[in-house]
């Protein structure tokens, strides 16, 4: 799906398309946003804002998802967008710009802000599979690359049947954030053929290995993503845990 098999995980308000190039001597692929699309999301980010939380807030947030990307139009990388939406339409049409400028539209169900989760963005989306099911459906129908951010330990949801939800809806990839329970890489692994990006506490050797020994087919760094040292030392670790993967997928990109 891209290559080498490290990603870049989306950081909101820090993560767009200057953070990407700067990555992109180590990474295969990097997720921009998150973004809030729709009216309740954005009123739920200004809110975040509001108690000094980085959020990007563009008067047109369709139109900062093509302008990023078209930052990247000659980058080294694969570019993705993480966004937020209470409603199924402007996920379609971010799906739509994904799509014409080659990237991945990446829905978030991830996120457990209070604000975002009371207007059902981020991870009340795991607990609401009709409605992340119509998303990913109708966001995989444009023809873009569909996947979702989704995180482990959490109260009720079993991860590893939603995985196959969203295969079935037309899903790619599965972006994990394993929280402590990284053998949840595993579960989620066996139960669907999506490819499988782990993320959480990827630092170094140890952790790529573990996360490889589990079944992942990538690995995503989240805060240490702007640390060229950090970076190094998991692309080294990549290289020798995923190598396989990262032979099979040369030349995809």
């Amino acid at each position: 799906m891209f290559t080498p098999p490290l990603a870049l995980a989306s950081l909101s308000g820090e993560a767009d398309a200057g953070w990407a190039r700067a990555g992109a001597a180590h990474a295969g692929a990097a997720f921009l946003g998150g973004i809030a699309l729709d009216d309740d999301a954005r009123e739920a980010a200004r809110k975040l804002v509001a108690r000094d939380r980085n959020e990007f807030l563009p008067a047109d947030p369709l139109r900062f998802v093509d302008r990023q990307l078209v930052a990247l139009a000659d980058a080294e990388i694969q570019p993705a967008f993480n966004v937020r939406s209470t409603t199924p339409e402007p996920i379609v049409e971010a799906a739509r710009v994904c799509r014409d400028r080659d990237a991945f539209l990446e829905i978030n169900a991830h996120c457990r802000q209070d604000e975002l989760c009371a207007v059902g963005c981020g991870e009340t989306l795991l607990r609401d599979e009709p409605r992340l099911r119509e998303f990913v459906e109708r966001a995989a129908d444009t023809g873009a690359t569909v996947g979702v951010k989704v995180r482990a330990e959490v109260l009720g949801v079993d991860l590893p049947a939603l995985a196959r939800t969203i295969e079935d809806a037309g899903a790619s990839f599965v972006h994990v954030d394993a929280m402590d329970s990284e053998s949840v890489i595993a579960d989620v692994a066996e139960a669907s053929d999506l490819f499988v990006i782990a993320n959480n506490g990827v630092r170094d050797d140890a952790t790529v290995r573990e996360y490889a020994d589990y079944g992942a087919d990538a690995v995503s760094v989240g805060r240490p993503s702007d640390n060229p040292a950090v970076l190094e030392r998991v692309r080294e670790a990549v290289d020798r845990r995923l190598g396989s993967a990262f032979e099979l997928d040369a030349g995809t990109r």
